[in-house]
């Protein structure tokens, strides 16, 4: 029995380190969303290299150790396969989240409907109201013209 390990290899200088992630393994969206979350701590730089391939440069905005960098490898690798997973769910509960927002923008239990809301404005504007101000061509209201 054999068994295949893969390590996270990365290459490092002087203030940055950077690898290739394979877009086989991560989607592209997951590699943005990662990379995102470390843009207070580094300079993010994400290049293409080879079709299905993402280099990310991790560029540091402060001196740092070699030791530093390599931990920020690890924290990198970490929260891509976080964001991986994310979005995995995201498109398995996609059907789902649809749902529930379409019932609670159209769902039954909404009282009104367009009809009942439009039936009340027409009620409204009908409706007489007592402390209306007349104007000079309403009939009957005391404001006619006269001729003279």
């Amino acid at each position: 029995m054999s068994e295949e390990t893969a390590d996270f290899t990365f290459e490092l200088s002087e203030r940055e380190l950077s690898f290739d992630v394979d877009e086989e393994l991560y989607a592209l969206d997951a590699i943005y969303g990662a990379a995102y979350l470390f843009v207070d701590r580094a300079y993010v730089f994400l290049a293409r290299p080879a079709e299905r391939k993402v280099r990310v440069r991790l560029r540091s905005k402060e001196a740092t150790t070699p030791e530093a960098l390599e931990a920020l490898a690890g924290e990198f690798a970490n929260e891509l396969l976080n964001s991986q997973l994310r979005v995995r769910i995201g498109r398995s509960t996609a059907a789902l989240r649809e749902q529930y927002m379409s019932r609670a923008f159209f769902g039954q239990q909404q009282s009104s409907t367009i009809a009942e809301l439009l039936a009340e404005l027409d009620a409204e504007e009908m409706a007489e109201e007592p402390l209306e101000v007349p104007v000079p061509w309403a009939k009957g209201s005391g404001a006619e013209a006269s001729d003279g």
